[in-house]
């Protein structure tokens, strides 16, 4: 209960935060529609079409009401769309690169940091180590653009800027969605091997392991059963904590793949001066930010008793 008013609270500051810096950038929508040759009367009308000539916080009572009853209202750029519909048609195409780059996190992940744990000061140790260092600190829109010079010009695995929408060929729009994926999952898989291997020397310093050992316990069953149950629990955090980057970071990879997703539609919102779809939109990566960490402590308490107690 805590968690959910803390998260409703932090919810209506990003609200109220991203009405007041929409309403600071330069330029006029009503200019942005009607072109630099009407005259004042008609930026005066249209001013008052989109309710520009009210005060600040009766724009933002007026918003946030139709935000709440779920009337977003429609599109400066898109010509009067309503805003539900471009929302939920971009959507699906969020929703899956981030779930593709969250399973490649795992994938990545979870193998390379159980082999790297068994063969400790191993060459693959200190491979993993450093790539690990590496890939943490490159930015994920450069894998992107690596990704298409290398696997889209050079090898020619896909055509760059060629997008295939999921309604006409399931199966290549996820082939062409694995590259903009594995440029996501590559700097979130690294963070999570350094945390999760951390943590996992960390519990075989304890007194359970040695005393599973002690039994004759194979060192897979103690790793598998005991202590990667108990070392999850910050990389659980930390997991919520990427859930909400992946969101919010597919906005730059959408970009550079040309990705007609909720990213690409929030850079055009700004850029046409679209108030109400930008701010729709932060709202909703925010709610997503929010309800990644939550889920995540949450997790952390199911996994680990002793936070509980």
């Amino acid at each position: 209960m805590k968690r959910g008013i803390a998260g409703l609270i932090t919810l209506f500051l990003v609200s109220v935060l991203t009405f007041g810096a929409f309403n600071l950038i330069p330029g006029d929508p009503a200019v942005m529609i009607l072109g630099i040759d009407a005259d004042e009367a008609q930026i005066r009308a249209m001013r008052s079409d989109l309710g520009l000539d009210r005060s600040l916080p009766a724009r933002y009572t007026v918003w946030l009401g139709g935000f709440l009853t779920g009337d977003l209202g429609n599109s400066v750029r898109f010509r009067g769309e309503p805003i539900r519909e471009l929302v939920l048609e971009r959507l699906p195409v969020t929703f899956t690169l981030a779930a593709f780059a969250l399973a490649l996190i795992f994938a990545i992940a979870l193998p390379v940091t159980f082999f790297s744990v068994v063969k400790e000061h191993s060459l693959f140790d200190r491979f993993v180590t450093a790539c690990t260092t590496l890939t943490i600190s490159t930015p994920n829109f450069f894998l992107g653009v690596l990704f298409i010079w290398i696997f889209g010009v050079i090898l020619r695995f896909f055509t760059p800027g060629f997008y295939v929408p999921y309604q006409e060929n399931p199966s290549g729009f996820l082939a062409y969605l694995f590259f903009p994926a594995l440029a996501i999952a590559i700097p979130n898989a690294a963070m999570v091997i350094k945390f999760l291997r951390a943590s996992i020397f960390q519990e075989l310093r304890s007194d359970y392991v040695r005393t599973a050992y002690s039994k004759g316990a194979s060192e897979g069953i103690i790793l598998s059963r005991h202590v990667l149950r108990n070392a999850a629990g910050p990389s659980i955090t930390l997991l919520g904590m990427i859930i909400g980057d992946i969101f919010s970071g597919s906005i730059v990879i959408e970009q550079v793949f040309t990705i007609p997703g909720i990213g690409r539609l929030l850079i055009a919102s700004i850029a046409s001066r679209d108030y109400p779809l930008a701010q729709t939109l932060v709202v909703y990566i925010g709610f997503i930010v929010v309800l990644a960490n939550t889920l995540g402590d949450l997790g952390v308490r199911l996994m680990d008793p002793r936070i509980r107690g």
